[in-house]
């Protein structure tokens, strides 16, 4: 463990207390155990003990000696932008995010068996959208002004970011895992247009999560300081709760990057775990 994560540390409250509104509400417990299940209020009594836990809710252990309570049904894996164009070697090299792999199909299937939905967060651009991209993001992906969103890139691969194309499918094994979760019902691709997948209200990210009554969000994917952290940045702006799945997140930047966005996940915007806890928790 770095010296920056060793730095998260948050006492434990010493009685009951309830964080939150009459809607959006955790309880956190003396024992380190935080409920994110919108369950049940803290009675006026405040009593010292959760009541037991119901099924199909399950328990998670966290970082910081935290055991988080999650209801399933409210709850979703957001995996963001596992395709090609950033990990295969032939698009470039990424071994960092090559690493997520293996984690991600112990976590995957561990969530999906408890209930909890998997969303497929990526890249996927249509004509019209091309039109609408700001200047500074175009720039950032094009090279001395060349290519860029919709280029053709050779070797088959197809066109930069475009939906349907071979560099914006999942890299590898994730694409075959995906495909036995859709065809489950469990998993659902959503493609997104900015770094973030909830940039904006009705993206497609939005609106699904609005309309199944999503409130609880596991976090993955690459790169850890761009397009996850924009999208847990702006999840956390709409108070939804955040997970980072340690081992499930990569970066390209210098050292740092990763450490970074940890770091503030779990002092700030919610809490972090890994797929080895995760699997336990089946």
């Amino acid at each position: 463990m770095t010296l920056i994560m060793s730095l998260l540390s948050r006492p434990k409250v010493e009685a009951p207390i309830e964080f939150g509104n009459a809607e959006s509400f955790w309880v956190e417990y003396p024992s380190g155990l935080v409920d994110l299940s919108r369950s049940h209020h803290l009675s006026a009594s405040g009593e010292p003990s959760p009541p037991p836990l119901a099924s199909p809710q399950f328990e998670l252990e966290v970082d910081g000696d935290r055991t988080l309570r999650i209801d399933p049904a409210k709850t979703a894996f957001v995996i963001v932008d596992m395709q090609n164009f950033f990990l295969h070697p032939d698009m470039r090299q990424h071994p960092t995010g090559l690493a997520c792999v293996d984690p991600l199909l112990s976590a995957v299937p561990a969530l999906r068996s408890r209930g909890v939905q998997i969303l497929w967060v990526n890249w996927g651009l249509t004509e019209h959208e091309l039109t609408t991209i700001p200047p500074s993001l175009k720039r950032g992906f094009s090279k001395g002004g060349r290519g860029g969103f919709g280029s053709e890139l050779p070797n088959g691969w197809g066109r930069l970011l475009m939906r349907g194309a071979a560099n914006s499918a999942l890299y590898g094994p994730l694409q075959d895992e995906y495909v036995k979760g859709e065809k489950q019902g469990t998993d659902v691709w959503i493609h997104k247009n900015r770094m973030s997948g909830i940039w904006g209200y009705q993206t497609a990210l939005d609106l699904y999560l609005e309309q199944h009554g999503i409130t609880t969000l596991f976090f993955a994917g690459v790169n850890a300081d761009q397009c996850v952290l924009g999208t847990i940045v702006d999840a956390y702006y709409r108070g939804y709760d955040v997970i980072a799945v340690r081992d499930g997140i990569a970066t390209t930047s210098p050292e740092g990057g990763l450490e970074n966005v940890l770091y503030n996940t779990g002092n700030a915007y919610g809490f972090i775990t890994d797929s080895k806890r995760i699997a336990s928790s089946v």
